[in-house]
């Protein structure tokens, strides 16, 4: 017990250990299929406590990763025998609606920031699952329902605070470390130091409701699946900018081949079915048109999330139309899921609108041309077939790349080789640099980390 206290000298916070009963419950990601086990866990009540485990970490040579909502689909955010740190405690919102800026901690997830801008009338660029943290969400870009309306969740950051490899306080944004804002601005996930703080300019609020859209086809096939996807291509061109959606192509365990979308269209939902119409040509089409408040859709959407899911799941960025064979192709990925999935699907994430309004040099995130997101996923829950589940998902990620250019850092895949390349693009080379300048000695590394 000595020798421990001594080598926890230092550290501030809660601190959890291998020899502590919650250690389990403390070290588990919210994809359960992640098994890591860290040497130490620190739950940050402020920026001290962070300062510290930062300090102490590198006193000791001990590798460090950063933790806010644990939702890293590779599990980076954890790791064997490291220290993390984990901010979901410093999670204090502040709303000045005379300049409608949101500030917050960096540990505050979506489901908080929402409560707080809905229950005062405006509306937040956030993800959709409510235990994401908006810092990892915003730091990789950040697509969400309002992304081609308000932009990425990126383009509204005005600032962000962080604790660097001494464990000193800076700041960064267009006018202060303007190089380090402009990384963060897609790729400061884990990367440049700890943020402890976020502000963002919000919309000014209006009374405008909002359409959460969903739409599904009864009686799905291959070829229905294929068909869809073509209209799908020939339509996100002309989009009406007010309308994000995700369409999934999926093969679900007791249910077997399916088509669904949902999004959000900020109009009525009259506007929304004449918008949709090209997809209502192909039989057994079936649209839910739900008029109300942006909070009251973003907690409809919320209540569609389990607790925590046993998956695989990555993305690319799509930058072209696909002829009849490749689209195809792409159907056929879901036609014969792994043994012990309960879903397997591939997602279409729409781009365009504000999204690619911002210059790809502008900020970190380079693939602002993109058309879509293609993503491919498997959904598990006994472990036993985990490993069949992951190599279903890495074989079919091979085709997907090869008619894709560049990957979603925010829906990463291990072992991508030239992965700084694959996520930033053309701006690689620009974000090793500031790497460099504000983390000279890589104290904030991981597996995918800039180097």
């Amino acid at each position: 017990m000595e020798w421990d206290s001594l080598f926890l000298k230092g550290l501030t916070g809660e601190v959890v250990t291998m020899k502590d009963p919650d250690y389990d419950e403390a070290r588990q990601e919210w994809n359960r299929a992640i098994d890591k086990f860290p040497l130490v866990i620190v739950y940050c009540e402020n920026k001290q406590d962070v300062v510290n485990g930062i300090l102490w970490a590198r006193k000791r040579r001990v590798g460090i990763r950063i933790r806010s909502g644990g939702h890293h689909y590779e599990g980076y955010s954890i790791g064997h025998l490291i220290l993390v740190i984990d901010i979901s405690r410093l999670n204090t919102l502040k709303l000045d609606k005379d300049r409608d800026v949101l500030h917050m901690e960096a540990g505050a997830k979506n489901t908080e920031v929402y409560d707080l801008i809905g229950s005062n009338g405006y509306v937040f660029p956030g993800g959709t699952c409510p235990t994401v943290g908006v810092t990892g969400f915003t730091l990789g870009g950040g697509w969400g329902f309002s992304s081609r309306l308000l932009g990425l969740g990126c383009d509204s950051l005005l600032e962000v605070e962080l604790v660097n490899f001494q464990g000193r306080l800076i700041k960064a944004n267009r006018s202060v470390n303007s190089d380090l804002f402009w990384a963060c601005q897609g790729a400061g996930g884990g990367n440049f130091g700890v943020v402890v703080s976020l502000t963002f300019q919000l919309p000014k609020p209006t009374n405008s409701c909002v359409t959460l859209v969903r739409f599904f086809y009864v009686g799905t096939t291959k070829a229905k699946q294929a068909q869809v996807m073509d209209i799908w291509q020939k339509w996100l061109p002309d989009l009406d900018k007010r309308m994000t959606l995700v369409s999934s192509f999926y093969n679900a365990e007791g249910e077997g081949l399916g088509i669904f979308a949902t999004g959000f269209f900020y109009g009525s939902p009259e506007a929304a079915r004449e918008i949709l119409q090209p997809f209502a040509e192909v039989e057994g089409f079936r649209a839910e048109l739900e008029e109300s408040s942006f909070f009251e859709a973003v907690k409809k959407v919320e209540a569609t999330y389990p607790p925590f899911e046993k998956f695989k799941s990555t993305g690319r960025f799509v930058q072209r139309s696909y002829s009849a064979e490749e689209l195809e192709k792409v159907a056929e990925l879901v036609q014969n899921p792994p043994e012990g999935s309960q879903y397997a699907a591939v997602s279409f994430y729409a781009l365009g609108g504000e999204i690619g309004r911002v210059g790809k040099k502008e900020t970190a995130f380079f693939y602002r041309n993109a058309r879509y997101i293609m993503g491919i996923q498997s959904v598990w829950s006994e472990d036993e077939f985990a490993e069949k589940n992951r190599e279903w998902v890495r074989e079919r990620f091979h085709y997907i790349k090869s008619i894709t250019e560049g990957s979603f850092v925010n829906f990463p895949i291990s072992k991508l080789k030239n992965y700084e390349r694959e996520y930033f693009g053309g701006n690689a080379d620009r974000l090793v640099k500031v790497n460099r300048k504000y983390d000279p000695f890589n104290v904030f590394s991981f597996p995918q980390g800039l180097t």
